[in-house]
């Protein structure tokens, strides 16, 4: 119970609720903790199956990630999570070359001009900018800009980089900010360091 009372002190960011806890089940934790506090809460479960996703996310959770996970994946998740309650200690404005990403104003420039994109260009360049150098696998980027944990079509992800890719005056064939590996995956850099 104690764990209850933490979390809906007021002093933490977000809570991370795994559904096993020992004393209470932790869907009731959740209806507990959403009963008396708006912290942002990120469910952590070996539970997959659909029905119980959509319950715990419609009981109140904000997120939840699927046992086993990487602390990489829930880190993104934890950063997702607080960009969207405007709660995210960390800097808000990302850059790499002459790309600048405004997480909280959700804006890009490039080249010090705004640059039109669609809500999902966004989303993944913003993705890219946090992992600067980073090799990212398409997987990955479905999980996490699709929010498709089971993976799905590698060509959203190659229709998207191509609309990137033109908005940034580059082709596959001469990148500059994002180059990709065949089998392996994309990541952004800056073309001068």
């Amino acid at each position: 119970m104690s764990g209850v009372e933490a979390a809906v002190s007021g002093g933490f960011d977000v809570v991370v609720l795994d559904l096993g806890l020992p004393d209470l089940d932790g869907a009731e934790a959740l209806r507990m903790i959403r009963a008396v506090a708006d912290v942002p809460v990120v469910v952590a479960t070996a539970r997959d199956d659909e029905t119980e996703i959509v319950r715990l996310l419609d009981a109140g959770a904000d997120d939840y990630v699927v046992k086993p996970y990487s602390a990489e994946h829930l880190e993104a998740r934890l950063r997702a999570v607080l960009r969207r309650s405007g709660s995210d200690p960390e800097q808000r404005t990302m850059a790499v070359g002459e790309i600048a990403v405004d997480l909280e104003g959700q804006q890009v420039t490039f080249r010090g001009q705004p640059l039109e994109l669609t809500a999902r260009e966004f989303e993944l360049l913003a993705y890219l900018v946090e992992r600067p150098g980073r090799m990212v696998s398409k997987r990955q980027l479905l999980a996490e800009v699709w929010h498709q944990p089971y993976g799905g079509a590698d060509k959203t992800v190659d229709v998207h980089l191509s609309w990137l890719r033109k908005k940034l005056g580059e082709t596959a064939a001469e990148p500059r900010y994002i180059h990709t590996r065949r089998g392996v995956g994309v990541r952004l850099i800056d073309p001068d360091s």
